[in-house]
Formats: C-alpha cells, sequence, structure tokens
C-alpha cells in the first residue's frame, strides 16, 4: 500500500469516527423536531403540486 493510500484510508477512518460521534451526541428530541418540519414541508409542497394538477385537469 503506498503512502498516498493509506494517508486517505487513516483520513477515511477519523472521517467515519467523527460522524459517528456526531450521531452519538444528537439529541433525538432535535431530529425529532427536524423531521417533523421536514414531514410538514413535504405534505405542503405535495399538496401544492395536487392542487396545480387538478387546475391543469380541469382546464
Amino acid at each position: 500500500m503506498t503512502q498516498k493510500e493509506l494517508l486517505y484510508l487513516e483520513d477515511a477512518y477519523k472521517h467515519e469516527k467523527n460522524i459517528i460521534d456526531i450521531y452519538n451526541n444528537i439529541e433525538m428530541e432535535v431530529v425529532e423536531d427536524f423531521m417533523t418540519k421536514e414531514l410538514k414541508h413535504h405534505e405542503s409542497m405535495k399538496n401544492k403540486i395536487k392542487k396545480l394538477l387538478e387546475m391543469k385537469a380541469n382546464d
């Protein structure tokens, strides 16, 4: 294995370790709040698109 490949693997390992540490420290309440907001946003967008499609179908 070349030095460059070894350095890449070390960086990748550190990156994965950092991501795991971040995920382990996230409060579930924060995640739930975020997901609730995202769900509401996507439901709203879906409904707007549905209305546009219905208007177009009635033309």
